[in-house]
């Protein structure tokens, strides 16, 4: 029998496509839950199957025996039901930044308000499994990471800890986003007007993406220089990030470094050196793709990374986190 599991903010980019894959996963069944009492339903066409739809009260969770709910919900939200749902007995996935970061002060810090469950902090799992899949499978809690940190730092942590950057020339990441990354709700620098034929930088040296990458990295704020930039386009995240090498080394050798890092992971896959990645190659996809290029005689370094910010960058890493918890293969429904 099918496993049920939650959505709540199932009418949300991300929530939507947490629909798509668990429609296909064979181990699952995707149940909604109503959390806005001012949502109207989509359109569908006629003798089209619908999910079950309930509450999104602990005790509708409870009754029906919802072993994971995934939150596709802002933070404010994501923090108020969470408790809940834990007492309830479901294992929570949050696709929010309610519970990245380690600290009440560092949430505050960087989302400019307070936190409201401060004691989950410490207990919630950081949900990117190339890093903490141990640490993930017997989680009740888990934070997905951002979409922006998570092809940073699959790109940058192989680097340092192989110790072939020169950390005091710093890195940096220059990232691209497709417009679904700021999510459904309509606003003004979103909309089609503002987007089409236009390219533009935003949260320059405050992203709330930067802590992300320095607590699960290793690097200092000092070290890293992020910006994101919109692209007029769907989806699709592409960070090209620069750095200079510590000593002597070769294309050849980054790629091994990576090769090694990464063995036996599923998601993270690799070109030739001097090839780079592009968005079509990822879009819908749960993969990061990694390009390198490396000039010897400068010791200059450019990682090129690209994943889908609506699958690995949100629904399907929360999927491959969900299959760590419930014990199934990471790769299940998503390949």
């Amino acid at each position: 029998m099918p496993i049920p599991v939650g959505i709540v903010g199932f009418r949300g980019y991300s929530g939507a496509e947490l629909i798509r894959i668990l429609d296909r996963h064979p181990h699952t069944e995707p149940v909604l839950l109503e959390h806005r009492t001012d949502s109207a339903e989509d359109p569908s066409p006629r003798g089209a199957k619908q999910p079950r739809i309930l509450p999104s009260s602990a005790e509708s969770v409870k009754a029906s025996g919802l072993a994971v709910v995934f939150l596709a919900t802002p933070p404010e939200v994501s923090m108020e039901l969470t408790p809940a749902l834990l007492d309830a007995g479901a294992k929570v996935i949050d696709l929010s930044g309610a519970f990245r970061l380690r600290t009440p002060e560092m949430y505050k810090k960087w989302y400019k308000s307070g936190h409201t469950a401060p004691a989950l902090l410490a207990e919630a799992a950081y949900g990117l499994p190339e890093f903490f899949r141990e640490q993930i499978k017997p989680a009740r809690l888990v934070s997905n990471p951002g979409c922006y940190p998570t092809a940073a730092n699959l790109a940058i942590r192989p680097l340092l800890e192989a110790g072939i950057v020169d950390r005091r020339a710093g890195i940096v990441c220059d990232a691209k986003s497709g417009v679904s990354g700021a999510g459904r709700k309509p606003g003004l620098k979103s909309s089609f007007c503002e987007v089409t034929e236009n390219f533009s930088a935003y949260s320059l040296l405050d992203h709330r993406h930067v802590p992300e990458v320095l607590q699960n990295s290793g690097l200092e704020e000092s070290e890293f220089s992020f910006t994101a930039q919109l692209l007029p386009i769907n989806r699709g995240i592409l960070e090209t990030i620069y750095f200079r090498a510590a000593n002597s080394t070769s294309a050849a050798e980054i790629l091994a470094i990576y090769e090694k890092f990464y063995n036996g992971t599923p998601f993270v896959r690799f070109y030739d050196p001097g090839v780079m990645p592009d968005l079509r190659a990822v879009q819908r996809t749960n993969f990061c793709d990694i390009g390198i290029k490396f000039d010897a005689a400068t010791g200059r370094g450019v990682i090129v990374a690209a994943i889908d910010n609506l699958v690995k960058g949100a629904a399907g890493q929360a999927v491959q986190n969900m299959n760590l918890i419930l014990g199934f293969p990471e790769h299940e429904g998503l390949l």
